[in-house]
């Protein structure tokens, strides 16, 4: 599996930070990695739909990036651990306030979403 090709350059520091932590998954493995080091099967577990394909191809992105750490302890069977490295824990930093926000707004937001979805009075669902 392919870890996505490699920026080298960037326009402002938000296209660093989103490009590290950008997409669907990634922020959320941050998040879960914030509070100590975690097994595959556990990040698996407390990220409800992510894909093993996905897990793999984010853990391994983000641990190119030197945001996480990748732990193989020689065992039967073989176990890995994965944390975030000090640089890594600079980043879950920045994202607390964009979690705050979040959860300041959460309800808002799904009301919102929840009227846009249901079809206008007097017309149907479109297919």
């Amino acid at each position: 599996m392919a870890v996505r090709e490699c920026r080298t350059t960037f326009v402002s520091g938000l296209d660093v930070a989103l490009d590290v932590a950008g997409g669907k998954w990634k922020g959320l493995i941050l998040w879960a990695l914030s509070d100590g080091p975690k097994r595959f099967g556990q990040l698996r577990r407390c990220l409800s739909g992510v894909s093993e394909k996905m897990l793999i191809q984010h853990l391994r992105e983000l641990e190119r990036d030197e945001v996480v750490h990748r732990e193989v302890h020689q065992a039967v069977p073989p176990r890995v651990d994965y944390s975030l490295t000090a640089f890594g824990a600079t980043l879950v930093e920045a994202l607390r306030p964009l979690s705050d926000w979040g959860t300041e707004h959460r309800s808002r937001l799904e009301a919102v979403r929840t009227a846009a979805a249901r079809p206008a009075p007097g017309k149907t669902a479109a297919l």
